[in-house]
């Protein structure tokens, strides 16, 4: 629910509802593990017997039903695909809409992703050798880094061709200018650590993609 909610209001602040759009629009999008399905629903006996667990989780209770059923419901013709690589999920599912405008697939695309941790405003115990922070606190770019904190949330971006946008006078907040995926493959501590060459090939392929430099990146995000 909250997916949809945020989705279509990128698509009201875009300017464009899809009924009035002319062209396919693809939605590229990934989901936390759905913690309501299997706390609430799935615990729910008379729930699953009245109703059938085939129905419960097909219908839109599901993480991997995410983007089919905002197509569905917004009836949006172009490719619809979940997206999952944990933590790099929606910036993943942002890269392959790009591609798929750059190779014709859809006109506009919806890319993002939702994570709810419920139930909210628990905390966690520490284990040695996982990636949850000793202190509770995150500290990205920092020597006090230590390991993450997890945290619930929805984004979505509406991207389109900039040509496109610019031709129809769409108000553009950012240019994307090159993207790139990659994978650590063993090259790392452990399976669940990051990979410092993994990162750095990404970033430099993204850097050849968009054809830039390193000495011109003024900000950095994480």
């Amino acid at each position: 629910r909250q997916f949809l909610e945020v989705a279509w209001e990128a698509l009201e602040d875009a300017g464009h509802p899809p009924e009035k759009f002319d062209g396919p629009i693809g939605v590229y999008a990934g989901c936390g593990m759905g913690s309501y399905f299997y706390f609430n629903i799935c615990s729910n006996r008379d729930l699953v017997d009245n109703t059938g667990m085939f129905l419960l989780r097909h219908t839109g209770n599901d993480k991997d039903f995410l983007s089919t059923r905002l197509s569905h419901i917004l009836d949006l013709r172009g490719p619809s695909l979940n997206i999952q690589t944990a933590c790099s999920t929606s910036l993943v599912a942002t890269h392959y809409a790009a591609q798929a405008l750059l190779n014709g697939e859809c006109d506009m695309a919806i890319a993002g992703g939702v994570t709810i941790e419920l139930p909210q405003n628990r905390g966690y115990l520490y284990k040695d050798g996982e990636i949850l922070s000793p202190d509770g606190h995150c500290h990205a770019f920092d020597h006090r880094a230590q390991g993450t904190v997890f945290g619930s949330g929805a984004g979505t971006v509406v991207l389109r061709r900039l040509q496109d946008a610019i031709d129809d006078g769409d108000h553009i907040w950012a240019v994307i200018k090159g993207t790139a995926v990659n994978n650590d493959g063993a090259d790392k501590a452990g399976y669940l650590a990051p990979s410092v060459g993994g990162q750095a090939a990404a970033i430099a392929e993204a850097q050849a993609m968009a054809g830039i430099t390193a000495d011109t990146v003024d900000y950095v995000e994480c």
